[in-house]
Order: structure tokens, then C-alpha cells, then sequence
């Protein structure tokens, strides 16, 4: 199966995360490639409306894992923009997963998956599985190799 894993990552922390369930697909047999979606002006905190420089085309992949961090208790400006600007999803498998710096999953990291899962809907097609991984937490190891696990074995 050819598989897209779309990732904006302002600090590192989501693409690190996206480059290990890489590598657990490729384990399984599965053609994989991280594409990134990229704003024109990185900062988060900027009040500026977001414009992307990169927009990832869909279009190649059966499956899809979307990849962002939490912002502001929300899901992150970039990600909003760029699933609101994709074409249909009908007939590709969907999975997400978010990384927060805060410990709990309220704290942002719900609303960001139901975002993605909401933004996902809208072009035809539901989350198959997703995952929250609390970058301060003790069990943020534990929370990735979960996630790793459970996205890793995509079929």
C-alpha cells in the first residue's frame, strides 16, 4: 500500500514521531513517503492570516496519516488551513495523530483530533485511528511506541 504521512512540525517533535511510524510501515512491506506541509511564515504566534509554501498532493496515496502539534489549545493554524483546502478524501484509509507539549489530553490535544476528524468528514471520509502524544509527560515514550504499534500495522 502506498502511504502518505502529512506533517507540519514547527519544533521537530510531530516529524519525529511521523519518521518512526515511517519506518514501522516500510517494516511492514508498505511504500511510505513524509511530505510537509509548510507555512510562509513559521511563527505561531504571528496574528498574520496563514499562507502555505507547501501543500502536499494526496492524490498518489491509498492511506493518509495527518500529522500536526498542538497551538493555543487547538489544532495548529497551518493544519486548519491546509485540510480545509484539500480535495475529496473518498476512498483513502485516514489516521492522525497530534503531539502537545501538555501533559493532558484536554488541554488541547482532543479538540485537535476532533478538528482533524471533523475537517475529514467534510471531504468523505472518517478517522480510522488516531493518537495524542504529550511530549512533557513521563509516558511520552510509552504514548509513541503505542502509537507506533497501532499505525505501524496499517493494512
Amino acid at each position: 500500500m502506498k502511504i502518505g504521512i502529512i506533517v507540519y512540525s514547527h519544533s521537530g517533535n510531530t516529524l519525529s514521531v511521523a519518521q518512526k511510524i515511517e519506518q514501522a510501515l516500510r517494516g511492514s512491506g508498505h511504500t511510505v513517503g513524509i511530505e510537509m506541509v509548510e507555512p510562509v511564515n513559521g511563527d505561531p504566534n504571528s496574528s498574520a492570516p496563514v499562507k502555505l509554501k507547501t501543500a502536499p498532493d494526496i492524490s498518489p496515496y491509498d492511506a493518509i496519516i495527518f500529522a500536526s502539534p498542538v497551538q493555543a489549545f487547538t489544532l495548529a493554524r497551518v493544519m486548519k488551513l491546509y485540510l480545509s483546502e484539500l480535495p475529496s478524501l473518498t476512498g483513502k484509509k485516514t489516521y492522525c495523530f497530534v503531539t502537545q507539549h501538555l501533559k493532558k489530553t484536554w488541554m488541547g490535544g482532543k479538540r485537535a483530533i476532533r478538528l482533524i476528524s471533523e475537517a475529514c468528514k467534510v471531504k468523505g471520509v472518517d478517522i480510522i485511528s488516531s493518537g495524542i502524544i504529550n511530549w512533557s509527560s513521563s509516558a511520552r515514550d510509552q504514548q509513541i511506541d503505542e502509537l507506533v504499534k497501532r499505525l505501524g500495522t496499517i493494512k
